[in-house]
């Protein structure tokens, strides 16, 4: 890795975490103002908490050589990682990358419990799951012995790895922590739109390096996966506004906001092998699929507070089906259904179908030993989500000058 492709990586990966905050935005704005910090601060922490697992045992466990399923602790402390001085440089931006999708993965899940999940278990809760889903997950799809990887399965930026396993898990997670309380279920009015808005814009920033820079280099393959990820995302937006108006007869700004999105997450897995036919094909298809995936939610007995299994896991497994349709062989090296390639659309379900399987049923374990665990729980008392976890938690208000609770 050149000089030029390191530069290129550093700044993708500050753009990746960039996105966590943009997340926190995204969410906070969607909750009730009594609920915004405890909202925002599931992700700010994860940058904190998850920053130290990576380093610690994170990163050896994703992609150190153990086998087809898991990494070793060969790379404990990220000791050994570094073994030739002149590409020390090139091991380490791999590592910071890398890191930024560690973070954000768990900060994804949050939206699904929002106002109603205990803080000190969440803080306890992302550890286990960065351990015990997220790397083994990680080193399947993107370490070199992986056995999704040995098959063959696409997954350029984290369609399976990040959105789809993030995604699952949260569906278990609203499940097993139960619906907020005092007739919030069923949906709730965004508290702050502009949030909203930001959020959502920080996220199409901060995803160009989450997607261009997957390819580890500033190259060709980075400048179209630049080019269908904003084209993805800018189909899917106004896709969404498009239906939304068909359905409610309003533009809604977080309708706009949450279709783009969803584009992104679809146009993940797929950025470093479709074109922009392909890009756009997915971003409309998203959008319809999870616009009419969050209609039906809004009556389920689950409480997913801010859908996020419909547009991170729907999307992401939308996404990664339609890397195997539409890919193309000039643009990745692995030729689509499209191109006459229809084993890898397998691999692709494959991959979905093991990723949906294996997080959720660990994540359940994970979480229900949490439940039993004394002075532990998922969910705060009635009380405390009553008045607000911001006050009770946290300490601490998000808007005091206007008054609003």
């Amino acid at each position: 890795m050149g000089d030029g492709n390191i530069a290129w990586m550093i700044v993708a990966s500050a753009l990746v975490l960039f996105m966590t905050p943009g997340l926190a935005f995204f969410y906070g704005g969607l909750v009730r103002a009594k609920n915004v910090i405890s909202t925002m601060m599931y992700s700010f922490i994860s940058m904190a908490l998850i920053s130290v697992v990576w380093v610690v045992w994170g990163y050896c466990l994703a992609f150190g050589h153990g086998g087809s399923l898991i990494g070793n602790f060969d790379y404990l402390f990220l000791d050994g990682v570094v073994t030739d001085p002149s590409t020390a440089a090139a091991d380490l931006v791999f590592v910071v990358f890398q890191m930024m999708f560690a973070i954000i993965t768990p900060a994804l899940i949050t939206g699904a419990f929002v106002e109603r999940f205990k803080f000190s278990t969440y803080m306890l809760f992302i550890v286990l799951w960065i351990t015990l889903v997220y790397a083994p997950i990680c080193h399947w799809v993107w370490a070199s012995d992986g056995w999704l990887f040995e098959r063959g399965a696409l997954d350029f930026a984290g369609g399976t790895v990040v959105h789809l396993n993030a995604g699952i898990a949260a569906l278990v997670a609203a499940f097993l922590v139960g619906k907020r309380r005092n007739g919030a279920a069923g949906g709730i009015v965004a508290h702050n739109v502009p949030y909203v808005l930001l959020g959502a814009s920080i996220l199409w920033f901060g995803w160009f390096g989450f997607n261009a820079g997957s390819g580890l280099s500033a190259n060709f393959q980075a400048v179209n996966a630049f080019l269908v990820t904003n084209t993805a995302a800018a189909a899917a937006a106004l896709t969404w506004v498009v239906i939304g108006v068909i359905h409610t007869k309003k533009f809604s700004a977080v309708g706009a906001a949450t279709g783009a999105v969803a584009g992104l997450v679809a146009i993940t897995p797929a950025s470093g092998f479709v074109d922009v036919a392909g890009a756009l094909a997915i971003g409309v298809t998203v959008s319809m699929v999870c616009y009419s995936v969050a209609i039906l939610m809004e009556k389920s007995p689950i409480d997913d507070a801010l859908v996020v299994f419909g547009v991170h896991g729907v999307g992401g497994a939308w996404g990664a089906i339609m890397t195997g349709i539409f890919a193309v062989e000039g643009i990745g090296g692995t030729a689509g259904l499209i191109e006459g390639n229809a084993a890898i659309v397998v691999e692709q379900l494959i991959a979905v179908l093991a990723t949906l399987a294996y997080s959720g049923i660990a994540t359940f374990i994970i979480l229900k030993v949490l439940d039993l665990i004394p002075g532990l729980g998922l969910q705060e008392a009635e009380n405390i989500e009553a008045t607000g976890l911001d006050a009770n938690v946290h300490g601490e208000r998000g808007y005091i000058a206007d008054g609003a609770d």
